[in-house]
Order: C-alpha cells, then structure tokens, then sequence
C-alpha cells in the first residue's frame, strides 16, 4: 500500500511540477540540469504556490490538512504560497451508511436500533477524519453522531510515514530545508492528527469547554453524553443555528452581527488568557450562532479536535506584549521578548524596539477591514528571523487561531476596532493577575500545603540536629530556620484570619 501511495505522489508531483520547484532550488546546482531535463514538454502557466495547493488536493485528505496546518507558519513560508494554501478546503465525500451502521454495531456490541430510539442513515457533515449523523437516544433527546472513517488509522499512518520521508529529502536538496525545518513541521501535524483520530479525548476537550464556558452569556458549547462515546464514536447534545458564514440568514433573523463580532473577540480572549485553554479549529464550518430559545445570539461552537493550551507563563507573556502593544511601548515588548529568552541575550534592545515599531505602527487606529493580521505576522516573523528568534511551537495553534478570528471579524463588522474592544479584558486579566486579588488567591491556593508541611518543620529540624554531626555553621543556619518556619506560621494564621474577614465582609455585601 505504501509503495502504492508513493507511485501516487511522484505521479502528482510530475503532474503539476512539484520536482522541478524543488530541483531548481537545490544549493549546489547539482541537479539543475536534472529540472531542466524533467521540463521537457511540460509547461505551467500557474504560480507555484497555486500548483502545490492542487497537487495537496489531488493528494487527499490527509495532504489536504498538512497544507492546511502549514498554511499558518507564515513564518517558514514565502507569503504567495501561504495565502494559497489558506485556501485549502477539506472536501471529502462521505462514507456509506453501511460503514457507518458498522462501526457503530463494533462500538456498541449490538443493531444502532437497540441503542438509539432514531438514527438518521443520510450523514449532516462528512469530513477527512469522521462524519456526523443526528439520531435520538432512547429518552427523547436529540443528539449528534459523530462516527470515525473506517479505516482512516492505516492511511494516516502511511501518509505520515511518506511526508517525514518527503521532509527529510527536502532538508537535503532545499537551501531554505535546515531553516524550515520540515521534519519538525512534520511531527507537529502527526502529533494533532492522531489526537484527532481518538474521539473520546475529542469529547473531553469539549466537556472542558463547556464546564469553561458554563452559563456565559456569548457561547454554548453541546453537552456529551459519555454512556454512548468510545475512540470511535462521539455522542453530543444536537445544536441548532445557522453557520456564522450565512450573513443574510443572521441578518433576517435579527442576529446583531456587531454585537456579534465583538463577542467573538471577547471569547478568543477569556480562552487564551483566564483558561488556557482554546478553541484552535475555528473555521466557519465550525461556528454557528443559536437563532431560538434561551440561546438565542450566541456561538455554536462545534468539533473540539484541536484545542491549544498555554501555561500559566504562556498567558503572562502574551498579555504583557499584547497590553504593551496596546500603549505602544514598543521597549517593554522588545525587554519581554529578551527577558523571556525568545532572542539571544546580546540583541540591542534598541534596535529591536526600532523594529518591532516598524511592524506595528502603521496598523493603529485603523479598523478591521484595513488591516491584515497576515501581512502583519509575517513582518513580525521577518523581523524574528533577523534578530535569531527562536519561534515558540505551543504559540502556533494560537496564531491559527488569531488568524480565524480575523476571518470571522471582517466578515461581521469590518469596522471593528480589535484594539479597542481587547485592550479593557487584557487590562482586568492583568489587574487580577499582579494585584491584591492574586495575591490572596495564590496564599488561598497555597495555605493547605502550608498548613500540612510547617507544622513538621520544628520536628524535622530536630532530628536532622540530633542524628547528624552538622558543622556550627550549620547549626546556626538550621536555629535561623527554625525560628522563620514559626514566623511563617503566625504570618499564615494571620493572612487566613484576613482571608476570613473578607469573606465576611463579601458575604455582608451580597445579604445587604
């Protein structure tokens, strides 16, 4: 099979001159001759960044996502390849009810009619890894099913094996291979493709979005009914609305597409800074907006496969940068980027404040529709290169999903102005992250562990004293740690006393 798909891919490379942008490129001109030759009565009137999202089409499913994901490391692309292969569609017919009925009878051990009240045969959506049908569990409640392609594991597995192996060629014959680092590129998409291949960790990222997102007022994200999930069949609340893409529907509906547009910022931003925890698939096919029922004017938000995390140093990088961004202080970015060792320690700060205004000054105050997060990104990763900045692979899915955000907004309301509508949420994270707040919630965090362990302190101390020979110097220093472990205790009963009045008081205000 394998040696099947490799015919199949030299074939299609031959076919929309694949070789030929790789041969002609090769460092030593070793094999210029070569392209010239394999040139002979081929001609292209196409550029070659449309020519490489053809052949990832013709390829199928799995190359289609590759070009997908590698559409958004504008960092390791020239910028007229990137934007084609942004316009990559996953278009995968769907699989027969028969299949369907069959994984379903192997995940359930019996007929889909003794497991669901109704099941619909005709699938809602089909895409490269599963596809949807809505059906009703035996209580009444309507759900979707959303069932694994069968067979799907083996082909990804050696679609895989062959882009490492391209990958590895590429490093060897491309100038620009060592930079790219294709092999990396490589294992970052298996790494999210076989994440996708197991639905129940699909079904507990959304189970964490909506326990997230639990009675908010801008998202509803479906409820999973864990009885009926397995690592091939996903089981969830049936939403309905109309795809965020259907502007006309919205507006006769009576949908606030500007309201609309700012909640969607909002959302982005309480992922990534209060969570952690995002949505890092947001294209339109997987957003809807509820038109009905208590919901009504809120995100859909659907297909939870791909979700990006950050640490808690993660969110206090990007919020410093992005609040510094805001006022303009181009020197506090610059001193983020050094201090996080991001650039070397040597970079001037100076200059590289020069050039991150260079980037950043000319989108102000300007609105949505004037600007282009694209084009942006990609001075900001020229600029990276030049000063040795090393890109951060945990903030690849986020740039992704920046880059949909843009997407969704000039759709909405091209006049939004991102800055504004972003700057006061960044302002309370940080707020509540460095002031008085914080610091009470961290000594709440921390007081049980304290609690155990500074009780012991004396005891341990004294035994350390009594069964080991320790230098006076030693002694010293164990007698000085001794008597900080008890001020340190007193200070504890202290801050929980304090801790205590201000829930006092919390509680005074809210009777009152």
């Amino acid at each position: 099979m394998r040696l099947f798909r490799l015919v199949k891919i030299v074939s299609v490379s031959l076919k929309y001159g694949l070789d030929q942008m790789v041969l002609s490129n090769e460092p030593t001109g070793r094999l210029a001759w070569l392209a010239k030759l394999t040139r002979f009565r081929r001609t292209f009137n196409e550029p070659s960044g449309a020519r490489l999202r053809q052949a990832l089409e013709s390829l199928g499913p799995i190359f289609v996502k590759f070009g997908q994901m590698l559409s958004t490391r504008r960092d390791l692309l020239p910028p007229a390849i990137a934007e084609e292969l942004a316009r990559l569609q996953d278009r995968v017919p769907p699989f027969s009810s028969a299949e369907a009925l069959a994984q379903l009878h192997e995940a359930y051990g019996k007929p889909v009619d003794e497991v669901f009240a109704r099941f619909e045969r005709e699938p809602i959506a089909s895409a490269s890894i599963a596809q949807v049908h809505f059906a009703e569990l035996p209580d009444g409640t309507e759900v979707a099913v959303k069932i694994l392609r069968p067979g799907i594991a083996p082909v990804i597995a050696h679609d895989l094996a062959l882009l490492d192996a391209a990958a590895t060629v590429l490093e060897k014959v491309w100038p620009e291979g060592r930079r790219l680092k294709p092999r990396e590129v490589v294992a970052e998409f298996s790494k999210y493709l076989r994440d996708e291949l197991d639905l129940m960790r699909e079904a507990a990222n959304c189970s964490q979005l909506r326990r997230n997102f639990k009675d908010s007022d801008l998202l509803v994200v479906p409820e999973v009914h864990w009885d009926f999930c397995s690592t091939n069949v996903m089981v969830m609340e049936r939403m309905k609305g109309i795809p965020i893409s259907q502007l006309e529907a919205l507006k006769q509906n009576g949908i606030d597409l500007k309201h609309l547009s700012r909640a969607g910022v909002e959302i982005f931003f309480t992922q990534v800074f209060r969570d952690g925890f995002f949505h890092a698939d947001m294209h339109p096919g997987n957003i809807f907006v509820a038109t009905d029922g208590p919901a009504r004017g809120r995100y859909i938000a659907l297909d939870f496969g791909i979700i990006g995390t950050l640490n808690d140093s993660d969110k206090k990088y990007l919020a410093t940068n992005f609040l510094a961004f805001f006022q303009r202080d181009y020197r506090r970015v610059a001193l983020a980027h050094i201090e996080a060792g991001w650039v070397p320690p040597h970079t001037r700060v100076d200059e590289f404040e020069g050039a991150i205004r260079a980037v950043c000054e000319p989108i102000f105050d300007r609105p949505l529709k004037d600007i282009s997060f694209g084009k942006t990104l990609l001075r900001l990763f020229q600029t990276a290169r030049r000063f040795e900045m090393e890109v951060q692979p945990q903030l690849v899915l986020l740039q992704k999903t920046l880059l949909n955000i843009e997407g969704l907004g000039r759709q909405l309301d091209p006049d939004l102005d991102l800055w504004k509508t972003a700057k006061p949420f960044l302002e309370r994270w940080m707020n509540d992250q460095i002031g008085w707040r914080a610091l009470l919630r961290h000594v709440k965090d921390e007081a049980p562990s304290w609690a155990a362990t500074l009780p012991q302190l004396p005891r341990l101390v004294h035994k350390a004293l009594a069964t080991q020979p320790v230098a006076e110097d030693h002694r010293a220093e164990l007698a000085r740690l001794v008597t900080e472990s008890r001020r340190t205790r007193y200070w504890l009963i202290g801050c929980t006393v304090l801790l205590a009045a201000l829930a006092s008081i919390e509680a005074w205000h809210l009777l009152h």
